[in-house]
């Protein structure tokens, strides 16, 4: 579902629309240098993208602009919300935007806060000009739509992770399912672990408590079907997820060397983007200071 963004044409030359992503880019840059520490939280998992765009400038683009500056402020303050702009108004109806977040259950507010920043700085650059998206990030979920998709349960499959490990002891197996056993009865976020097994479940907070247990059963179906003997298997269905692993897969500590190395590299990139955007912004300066065209006279 990924298309080329069209290019409009201008008496300008220097393109507002790379300007604004360059803007968006040199956020989330600068936000990931003064957060190495939180870097797996917010790990990207996927992203969905409507084939369908809105045009720039459009009363769609105006109220999206308006639910993912909501969506960014609330998250300060609570773990999910649900927003709906311009639904019943003057406005022509697909301009209605309907949108929610949702953060992990074990993240502190300023982790859900900062998770939930990034995404939204992601989306455009995603998900460019798109009328419905989706991004997860480890610790957080993003979505919009101009149709009502909120309380409607949605059972599909959007994403699965098997590990390369694998596992032949049978008593694995059985804390396993014991695991996902308890992990189906979850109303919300749960965590559970057995011997050497783990694992955690969640649905979005638009679901009643029945259509989440009904979410979690198929989820906890997939996960026991879809990667045979893995030690690990994440799935994601697109109203909840469930995940198991063995003890210590997903615990590796991270190696200080990297971490500095992965700084210097972010420091460098918001460095050269920096000096990019400052470039077009001259640029441009000078093309108004001369104006479109010269004339000569004779």
């Amino acid at each position: 579902m990924w298309k080329s963004l069209h290019q409009h044409s201008s008496r300008n030359p220097i393109s507002q629309l790379a300007l604004k992503k360059i803007s968006f880019l040199l956020l989330f840059l600068s936000s990931l240098a003064n957060h190495s520490h939180h870097i797996n939280a917010h790990t990207f998992i996927y992203g969905g993208c409507s084939p369908d765009k809105y045009q720039p400038s459009s009363p769609f683009e105006a109220n999206l602009n308006s639910l993912l500056s909501s969506i960014a402020m609330s998250a300060s303050q609570s773990a999910y919300n649900s927003f709906t702009v311009a639904n019943g108004t003057s406005m022509p109806a697909d301009a209605a935007v309907y949108g929610l977040y949702q953060c992990r259950g074990d993240l502190k507010t300023s982790d859900c806060s900062w998770c939930v920043q990034n995404a939204v700085s992601q989306m455009s650059l995603v998900c460019p000009y798109s009328i419905a998206a989706s991004l997860q990030l480890e610790g957080c979920f993003l979505r919009y739509d101009n149709a009502n998709f909120l309380g409607k349960l949605d059972m599909a499959l959007v994403y699965k992770k098997c590990s390369r490990d694998t596992s032949n002891d049978v008593e694995f197996f059985k804390r396993r399912d014991d695991v996902l056993a308890d992990l189906q009865g979850a109303n919300g976020f749960r965590v559970s672990s057995l011997g050497s097994v783990e694992g955690f479940a969640q649905c979005l907070g638009d679901l009643s408590s029945a259509d989440c247990s009904s979410c979690l059963s198929e989820a906890v179906g997939k996960l026991k079907n879809a990667c045979g003997s893995a030690s690990a298997t994440d799935v994601y269905l697109a109203q909840c997820y469930a995940r198991y692993w063995a003890s210590g897969y997903y615990d590796s500590p991270s190696d200080s060397s990297t971490d500095d190395q992965i700084g210097k590299t972010v420091a460098i990139i918001v460095g050269v983007l920096a000096a990019l955007a400052l470039l077009i912004v001259l640029l441009s300066f000078m093309q108004k200071a001369c104006g479109p065209s010269l004339q000569y006279h004779s």
